[in-house]
């Protein structure tokens, strides 16, 4: 009886984090520390940017989950340079479309996340934060494709540049490099 319950309470803790990698904490502060290092210079940067610009949209909201990746997971492949940029700046130039052509959201959204996925597919740059990127597009009613270049494709690379820095002198290898 008492192993029953204790096999039974296994595995339906399972669901409750059971199969998420433990971690040190020298490795959570380094992601912690990573994240807020890379999050604050970008949109230090964005911010002044967007002073010499006079833009009002200087931030991705979605910046925060790029930041997770590159950080946290700095060898998946879904926090590559290609994908982090290539896939946020896609997915915001198919938010931006779809908030044009369809004036309703409940086409709009979907749409837009559904072909921001396919896209990424197709590019080869999947990244899944970027599919948020299309959503917000359409729930900002963000009419001009400016928007995919800044702030979209400058804070992804910003962040990508500091997330290399950060990676490289705290002893993680970042981006991937090819095999030999």
């Amino acid at each position: 009886m008492k192993n029953t319950v204790r096999n039974l309470a296994r595995r339906y803790f399972f669901y409750l984090g059971g199969d998420q990698p433990l971690v040190t904490w020298h490795e959570r502060f380094r992601s912690a520390i990573g994240a807020f290092i890379g999050l604050m210079l970008v949109i230090t940067i964005a911010m002044y940017l967007r002073e010499l610009s006079g833009i009002d949209e200087w931030l991705m909201a979605s910046l925060g989950a790029s930041a997770l990746l590159v950080f946290v997971l700095p060898g998946s492949p879904m926090a590559q340079p290609w994908a982090v940029i290539a896939g946020n700046t896609l997915s915001a130039l198919v938010g931006v479309s779809c908030a044009i052509l369809f004036s309703s959201p409940l086409l709009a959204l979907p749409m837009a996340a559904a072909l921001s996925i396919m896209g990424m597919f197709m590019l080869r740059c999947l990244h899944p934060p970027a599919a948020a990127v299309a959503l917000i597009a359409v729930l900002g009613g963000i009419t001009h494709y400016r928007y995919a270049f800044f702030p979209v494709m400058v804070d992804s690379a910003l962040l990508i540049l500091v997330g290399a820095v950060f990676s490289n002198l705290t002893g993680k290898p970042y981006p991937n490099r090819p095999p030999k």
